[in-house]
C-alpha cells in the first residue's frame, strides 16, 4: 500500500461526501433530474474509493461498477442489495442524462438519494476496517 492509494482513496471519499451533499441540495430544491445524476456519482465516486486502495482504475464508469460487483459483491465483501443499489443509481443516471423528455418525480429523487446514501454508508463501514483500522474514514460519513 503506497502513500498515494492511502491519498486518492481519502480524496475519492471526500469527493463522495461533497457530491452527495450536492445531491441533497439539488433535492431540496426540486432539481430532481441533477439530484439523480449528483446521487449516482456519489456512491460512485465512493467505489472508486474503494478501488483506489487496490491501486485499481479504468477510464468507463461500466468497468468500474462490473469490476466492483464481480470482486466485491459477488464475493461477499458487500452485501448484494450494495450491488444492486448502484446498478439501481447507474440505469436511473443514465436514463436521466440521456432520454429525451425523461422526467425524474420527487419519489424516484428520493429513492435514489437513499440509494446512494446506504451504498455510501456500506463503503464508509467497509473503510473503517480496512487495514487493520489504521485509516479513520469515519468522519465521512452521509
Amino acid at each position: 500500500m503506497t502513500d498515494k492509494q492511502l491519498d486518492l482513496s481519502h480524496y475519492r471519499i471526500a469527493q463522495a461526501e461533497e457530491t452527495l451533499q450536492s445531491a441533497k441540495l439539488c433535492f431540496e430544491n426540486r432539481f430532481f433530474k441533477d439530484a439523480v445524476n449528483r446521487s449516482y456519482y456519489a456512491a460512485f465516486y465512493g467505489v472508486k474509493a474503494v478501488l483506489a486502495l487496490e491501486n485499481v482504475d479504468f477510464k468507463r464508469h461500466k468497468d468500474v461498477v462490473a469490476y466492483f460487483n464481480q470482486y466485491y459483491v459477488a464475493s461477499g465483501v458487500f452485501d448484494k442489495e450494495v450491488g444492486k443499489n448502484l446498478s439501481r443509481l447507474q440505469k436511473k443516471r443514465e436514463s436521466s442524462d440521456y432520454d429525451d423528455f425523461f422526467l425524474v418525480s420527487e419519489n424516484e429523487a428520493r429513492d435514489q438519494l437513499a440509494f446512494a446514501e446506504s451504498v455510501l454508508e456500506s463503503i464508509c463501514a467497509y473503510l473503517e476496517d480496512w487495514q487493520h483500522r489504521k485509516i479513520d474514514f469515519s468522519h465521512y460519513k452521509g
